[in-house]
């Protein structure tokens, strides 16, 4: 599968915005590991695929830079107010799943990496850690991009594509890293 026919699958998947970049292209930022420890979501620590448990931030920078690529995802949604919660979880859950969708069509064709999602991994609702027990989808399971420290803004401006929080729109992204 090449890079045109990936970006096609993703559009067909419903992304606004799709991308094949080189994994070295990626601005990584220790800085936006605060925002994961503030517990905002009420992972850290509590989830597989967050902080601390899921790595440094120099251990995750490592992971994503062993690979050579990365298939960049966005969605865009309307909404009235960011207050939204139920909008921006919809949001988040329907990005993840189509990124799901096209990854599976990927590994098919043998492009095999990881998923970082829009926000942190729910696969399991609660995390199995809290029970002390072994994570249920090790090679499913995704981490966030404050939990990668990537500087999500960037990247979207590496792939032309729009990175603003404003008046009635809302962005997720996400990255398949092949």
């Amino acid at each position: 599968m090449e890079r045109e026919e990936i970006i096609a699958l993703a559009k067909k998947e419903g992304f606004y915005g799709a991308d094949v970049i080189s994994t070295d292209k990626i601005v990584f930022d220790a800085a936006f590991r605060p925002y994961c420890e503030e517990n905002l979501c009420g992972q850290y620590g509590a989830n597989y695929s967050c902080p601390p448990v899921c790595g440094t931030p120099d251990e995750m920078k490592q992971r994503v830079l062993s690979y050579k690529n990365a298939l960049v995802l966005q969605t865009r949604w309307e909404i009235e107010s960011f207050s939204e919660k139920e909008k921006l979880l919809m949001g988040k859950n329907l990005h993840n799943s189509a990124m799901f969708r096209v990854i599976g069509q990927m590994r098919k064709e043998g492009h095999e990496g990881f998923m970082i999602g829009a926000s942190g991994c729910s696969l399991c609702k609660p995390c199995i850690l809290r029970e002390g027990k072994p994570c249920n989808f090790p090679d499913l399971r995704y981490s966030c991009m404050s939990a990668y420290c990537i500087y999500v803004k960037k990247l979207a401006e590496a792939c032309g594509m729009e990175y603003d929080y404003k008046d009635g729109i809302l962005s997720y992204f996400g990255m398949y890293v092949f």
